[in-house]
């Protein structure tokens, strides 16, 4: 059992923002491990188009901010695989014209706030609140998808960071409350992770800023996040809920400007 518990044949899974990143990461390696995959995003075509690359997945329209675009997507998928076990909440509202606008609350557009928690929590609530059913009947999981920037204050993205902590605490909630019925819930916290938008939405220097406080030797990457969300979806994690494993090469686990600490001791300056 221990040694195929990474497995996931035959399990259903959806991936919500899975036409792109660590979305589509984590849907070619839930694929590659046996499972059945719907690949939900708001580009609907994308969506299509990728799923039509991996063995038995399908493609679906979703928009977050849509209360039934959400249950309809959970809906097609056990239509269409007569069951759900994982729920991946990997979608949220991105983009570098969201980035630039989102930074401190004193500049804070209403609007801005009330879209990001409209799309990034209140979609995920939806979201798992109607696979909840399905995810009982299976004793199934929800894998969330946050930052480790809803652990740490920042001068920017003020909105994104806080919807991000709200999910971390649905994430508990869930398990608290759906734990004893088989349901496990849990969140992956990346850092800044090399995907095509964020290559786009931020300048090279602060991208150089964030990897100097790395501690791994370079940022992660979509697979590296794939992985670490496929395994608390496997049953190797069965004994894991409530948690938040933060995937991001090691940024939030030490004391502030260490990359000028590295330099000191290093003889740099």
């Amino acid at each position: 059992m221990a040694g195929d518990a990474i497995r996931l044949d035959g399990k259903v899974a959806i991936i919500t923002g899975g036409a792109g990143g660590i979305g589509f990461a984590t849907a070619q390696l839930m694929a590659a491990r046996g499972a059945h995959v719907a690949i939900a995003d708001i580009a609907a075509e994308r969506a299509r188009e990728l799923a039509a690359s991996l063995p038995d997945a399908i493609g679906l329209p979703l928009d977050l901010s849509d209360e039934a675009s959400i249950e309809a997507m959970i809906a097609a998928t056990v239509d269409h695989f007569g069951r759900l076990d994982i729920l991946h909440n990997n979608a949220a509202l991105l983009g570098p014209e969201i980035a630039q606008a989102d930074g401190d609350v004193e500049h804070m557009g209403t609007d801005l706030w009330d879209r990001t928690y409209r799309v990034n929590v209140r979609g995920t609530m939806i979201a798992c609140r109607a696979a909840l059913p399905h995810l009982r009947a299976a004793r199934g999981n929800i894998v969330n998808t946050v930052s480790n920037l809803a652990l740490q204050g920042h001068m920017i993205q003020a909105a994104y960071s806080s919807s991000k902590a709200a999910i971390i605490q649905m994430t508990r909630a869930i398990a608290a409350s759906h734990g004893k019925a088989g349901v496990r819930c849990n969140a992956v916290a990346p850092g800044m992770t090399m995907t095509p938008a964020l290559r786009e939405a931020f300048p090279h220097t602060l991208r150089e800023a964030v990897e100097d406080e790395t501690l791994r030797d370079q940022l992660g990457d979509p697979e590296d996040i794939a992985e670490a969300v496929a395994f608390l979806a496997s049953d190797a994690a069965r004994n894991i809920t409530g948690q938040v494993l933060v995937a991001d090469g090691g940024g939030a686990s030490h004391v502030p400007g260490i990359s000028r600490f590295r330099a000191f001791f290093s003889g740099e300056q």
